[in-house]
């Protein structure tokens, strides 16, 4: 796999890889149906594509040439000094090989000036917060702008950057 910044040729197959994780991922804990309208709004082409051109951001893909197996997205705030990671996202089958850490990887070095990145993630997301434990990120005891789907704040987590 390798990384790259994603184009309007690969929007179907991200909505694909999105459309997988998240049933994979929450379909046991929100039902299908939930997951469904979720990715219907949030992951639709049209959703997808505003993101590629929003100023001060990297929307990244993970290719092997023959399909795309992982995606991420970050924008740089407060004066450039920090990165929010919207998503990060591995095909079920291809979660656990690296693919995680080298978008995580892209998406700082995209950011050269960034002090810290900040993330928010579901609570019941456990494989994703232990992803990102081992990558370094701390939990914040600040709560998440967003909620899960079950209305709940999202948990908060940080990771300092050194420059």
């Amino acid at each position: 796999m390798f990384v790259r910044t994603a184009s309007e040729r690969d929007l179907i197959a991200v909505r694909a890889l999105l459309v997988e994780t998240w049933h994979a991922t929450y379909d046991a804990i929100y039902g299908a149906a939930k997951v469904t309208e979720i990715t219907d709004d949030w992951h639709s082409i049209a959703s997808l594509r505003s993101r590629l051109t929003k100023p001060v951001s990297e929307f990244l893909v993970a290719d092997d040439g023959k399909r795309i197996g992982g995606m991420a997205l970050a924008e740089c705030v407060d004066s450039g000094k920090l990165v929010v990671l919207k998503q990060l996202h591995v095909l079920p089958s291809l979660q656990g090989r690296g693919i995680g850490g080298m978008l995580l990887d892209e998406i700082i070095e995209s950011f050269p000036e960034a002090r810290a990145v900040r993330l928010e993630v579901e609570e019941q997301n456990t494989r994703a917060i232990a992803f990102y434990e081992a990558n370094g990120f701390v939990r914040s005891a600040d709560v998440g702008k967003h909620t899960d789907a079950s209305g709940k704040p999202t948990l908060v987590y940080n990771r300092p950057l050194v420059g």
